[in-house]
């Protein structure tokens, strides 16, 4: 027993980790330390309960920020195992022994892994040399004496908590710019850039940028292939001596370069080093004509006293997630071209009058001249307009869904915008009954040409982890409620369909208004 003490204080000292070792999901398991204790290679617990997160985070700080994560951010239930397989290298297994994720494109013998103090989690083959490393395949976060080479991105989370690729990304591209853009997160369609570093030269590739240096200093900059290099940080950072350091693109779409103090009597937090964009809210509007923008659809974006983006609906619309504060907001009411209503329109719609906001990019008709008054009784009696903005003489009229929404003062100079929106106290009774069933059945179809359906289950990642049995479920119910009765299946039906006996038809009549 005394011959293995030294050996085993030395291995987890030295940040090595021997083949075959396995790490199993729990309150109390153990994770593989860098000598330094600096970093951590582990299990990380999350909020939800029995959920974890196969990551590296800062282990010697009170804040044990993530800075790297397995299998797309997905979390496992305790009991799953990572084990680093000689033949495979680090593999993930659910608590039934199933295969959830593997490091990839390990092709030679894996001979030991390492943790090292820089937070890079290596495979290394007999001769030493690296099989795979963490540091090539970054998440959200990069760290000192870390590359990104051309082709390399970033991905955001898609909120604080949820470790799921977001909507923003971090990219050098292979022509040399480094870019920050949104994207549609299911298919992964990049939108136009909403920052670009400009080390592009397309008349001498050699001036052109090639990789993304965050040096053994806490200095980025863009490396050209001529050796030139373009700083991204302040001539002066914080001592990599007293200070650690990350660069994280974060859920709302801002790349940030934070230090944070090795040693203090106090928990000081992380501090902004370097941050970009310098107004998100008004950068991610200058080009980009198609997605959402820095919020969700029909969000307004504005700058905190920090400079970072607050995400907020305005009034008569409401979060579809909660959870998400930075995602879509739908109205809380349903908009039709015939209502069937004795009321008239006058009677039945307002107006909201914001002033600093805009929504742009979404105008389908223009009006010039025109008086105020007229330019909100066009689009009260316009079925399709969901606002109506109107500057010096100009109204332009705007449809759903609203993207890009901002409040700055630069663009309401002399400027209104006017939401239009549904009086809730003119609609009867039978009405306001039937829009209630038309909202939900609107929420429930949409979840499903969006991909959304963690809103429909809360965030319930027993129920996400397995998707297909959730969108089985969900077609089900939505067959359950078509309209027309003759149309929905019997309980008979139901439950062979439940059970996987009888395919899931996919329902083509189900009643709702857009």
């Amino acid at each position: 027993m005394l011959f293995f003490l030294p050996y085993s204080s030395f291995a987890q000292n030295n940040g090595r980790v021997a083949v075959n070792e396995t790490i199993t999901a729990s309150d109390n398991a153990t994770p593989w330390l860098s000598p330094s204790r600096d970093f951590a290679f582990g299990f990380r617990k999350l909020g939800e309960p029995n959920l974890f997160l196969l990551s590296i985070w800062f282990y010697n700080i009170p804040d044990q920020t993530v800075v790297w994560y397995a299998d797309d951010g997905n979390p496992v239930s305790v009991g799953s195992r990572v084990v680093l397989n000689p033949d495979m290298g680090l593999v993930l297994y659910d608590p039934q022994g199933k295969q959830l994720w593997k490091s990839p494109n390990v092709q030679y013998v894996i001979a030991y892994g390492s943790m090292s103090d820089t937070g890079n989690f290596m495979l290394l083959r007999s001769d030493s040399n690296s099989e795979w490393e963490s540091f090539n395949y970054p998440t959200d976060t990069m760290l000192p004496t870390q590359i990104m080479q051309s082709g390399g991105v970033l991905n955001s989370r898609q909120y604080e908590n949820n470790f799921r690729p977001g909507r923003f990304q971090f990219r050098l591209l292979l022509d040399g710019n480094l870019v920050l853009n949104t994207r549609d997160v299911q298919s992964n369609f990049a939108y136009q850039a909403y920052y670009v570093s400009n080390t592009y030269d397309p008349s001498n590739t050699s001036n052109s940028g090639y990789q993304v240096v965050f040096n053994q200093t806490a200095h980025m900059y863009i490396l050209r292939r001529n050796n030139q290099s373009v700083d991204l940080t302040p001539n002066s950072v914080p001592n990599v001596k007293d200070y650690y350091h990350r660069a994280t693109l974060d859920f709302d779409g801002v790349f940030v370069q934070y230090s944070h103090p090795k040693s203090s009597s106090e928990n000081l937090g992380w501090s902004i080093v370097r941050m970009w964009p310098n107004n998100i809210c008004v950068d991610n509007t200058i080009s980009e004509e198609q997605g959402s923008g820095t919020c969700g659809f029909n969000s307004i974006c504005r700058l905190d006293g920090s400079r970072r983006p607050v995400c907020e609906c305005p009034k008569h619309y409401e979060l579809v997630d909660p959870n998400d504060k930075n995602g879509r907001c739908n109205p809380s009411f349903i908009q039709i071209c015939e209502e069937n209503n004795s009321k008239s329109v006058e009677d039945l719609y307002d107006f909201e009058e914001l002033i600093n906001i805009d929504w742009p990019y979404n105008d389908y008709e223009q009006m010039n001249p025109i008086a105020e008054t007229e330019c909100r009784n066009s689009c009260l009696h316009d079925c399709f307009c969901a606002a109506a903005a109107f500057n010096g003489g100009h109204c332009w009229k705007k449809k759903q869904p609203l993207a890009n929404g901002r409040n700055d003062p630069s663009v309401g100079v002399n400027g209104k915008v006017f939401l239009k929106f549904k009086r809730d106290d003119m609609l009867h009774p039978e009405n306001k009954k039937k829009e209630k069933k038309d909202k939900g059945t609107l929420i429930l179809v949409g979840s499903m040409l969006e991909g959304t359906l963690d809103v429909l289950v809360e965030d319930d990642m027993e129920a996400l982890n397995d998707r297909k049995k959730l969108e089985r479920f969900v077609t089900i119910a939505l067959c359950c409620i078509q309209e027309d009765a003759s149309l929905r299946p019997t309980m008979r039906k139901v439950c062979q369909m439940l059970e996987g006996v009888v395919e899931v038809p996919i329902p083509n009549q189900v009643s709702f208004t857009e």
